[in-house]
């Protein structure tokens, strides 16, 4: 198995932190973005989509500011992706940050991905 690379993402999302919290770390707003269906028992979360399930386990979250999740899949290793809200202090601009690790190969697919999800989430949000 090869390793895999960490990189950042970083979106604007003109929402208030906390709305924005919501849709990042619960399993009713995670469903309406980020899969077709999500379900969590304690700190096991259960992703669905197209009938396929990944199992992940939120490892921390900082009320109203991120969340941080490892695979199952990858429950022996230090790879993980988080979401975390960054605001600015001067100009209060709120950009969603987003940590994940990707083998190089699927790099490109993986922001892809990212991208598409968060233009989801700024559609649900209303904010273009």
């Amino acid at each position: 198995m090869s390793d895999k690379v960490k990189y950042e993402m970083e979106f604007p999302i003109h929402v208030s932190p906390s709305l924005l919290f919501q849709y990042i770390s619960t399993p009713s707003g995670l469903s309406e973005w980020y899969a077709d269906n999500v379900n969590s028992r304690g700190e096991l979360f259960t992703f669905i989509w197209d009938g396929s399930e990944e199992q992940a386990k939120l490892i921390s979250k900082k009320s109203g500011e991120r969340v941080k999740f490892r695979w199952m899949e990858d429950e022996d290793t230090d790879y993980y992706f988080e979401l975390r809200i960054q605001v600015d202090e001067i100009t209060k601009d709120v950009s969603l940050m987003i940590t994940d690790f990707s083998e190089d190969d699927e790099m490109e697919e993986g922001k892809m991905l990212w991208d598409n999800m968060i233009s989801e989430l700024k559609h649900i949000l209303g904010s273009v």
